[in-house]
């Protein structure tokens, strides 16, 4: 038995009331489908909660990718793991799980230009996203900047409470700091505000022996190190440039081109 256009108008006014947007926009179409499947009350009403649910899971993530401010170009499936040592590939597909948000690990990638460290933790910051983490990526001279001026009006604690609301913030290219006494500070702020509270993702082609040049003074930079490894995961991205690699295979394929048009190829006999 159907039910009369007034009561449809009336069920959908109430599922919009109850915020229910999926629910109202199918629940029709479903009606007529369990109809013709013979489906039961229950398993009608079981596809409608899955269709909501599923709906609300796309709409978050989704929301949650933008406030993120993560590039979506740099995602998993356009990073060639291959270039990875095993070992590191490794440590990638455990990050993957996510497990270590929970415990208020930091993940630390070094290597040179060009080694793909934004791009992994872009990638692994993308996939947080989807297992339902929050993530919040910035680059290291913006992350200063933000923290400059919140220090400035009186706000950094106001600042540092709202990053913690992100499950993990990624710093890119730590290093790129002008080194002025200011930055130190609200840098090591952030830092020591994370402290086994909640995670932080940084790269950075400069090692540990040479953070000094970061935090301005010896002592600064051992007491930042010390809380970031304390309970981390380091990644060693000791790879030559992907942009290097990618050029000079271009130029080999652009010559064995050329090559190809004048060489003559031997005749079979």
């Amino acid at each position: 038995m159907r039910a009369k256009d007034g009561e449809m108008e009336l069920l959908a006014s109430r599922l919009r009331e109850l915020r229910l947007p999926a629910m109202r926009e199918c629940f029709s179409e479903e009606a007529e489908r369990a109809r013709r499947e013979g489906l039961s009350f229950e398993e009608y009403l079981g596809e409608m909660v899955r269709l909501e649910m599923e709906s609300r899971r796309a709409h978050r993530v989704a929301r949650r990718l933008a406030e993120s401010r993560l590039p979506l170009d740099k995602s998993l499936a356009s990073f060639d793991q291959r270039r990875l040592p095993p070992g590191v590939r490794s440590q990638v597909r455990v990050l993957l799980e996510g497990d270590f948000l929970s415990r208020a690990e930091n993940v630390l990638a070094f290597g040179g230009v060009g080694a793909g460290k934004t791009h992994l933790l872009s990638a692994i910051g993308q996939e947080l996203v989807y297992s339902g983490a929050r993530v919040i990526s910035y680059s290291c001279p913006l992350l200063m900047q933000e923290l400059i001026a919140a220090k400035r009006r009186l706000e950094i604690e106001k600042k540092l409470k709202k990053l913690r609301a992100f499950d993990v913030v990624i710093i890119d290219d730590l290093g790129y700091v002008t080194n002025e006494r200011e930055e130190m500070e609200v840098l090591f702020a952030l830092i020591s505000d994370r402290y086994e509270r909640k995670s932080v993702m940084l790269s950075s082609n400069l090692p540990f022996s040479r953070w000094e040049q970061i935090f301005g003074d010896a002592m600064t930079a051992a007491a930042a190190i010390d809380r970031l490894v304390h309970h981390s995961v380091i990644l060693e991205l000791n790879l030559p440039s992907y942009r290097l690699e990618q050029r000079n295979t271009g130029k080999s394929r652009k010559k064995s081109a050329e090559g190809g048009d004048t060489k003559k190829e031997p005749q079979p006999t």
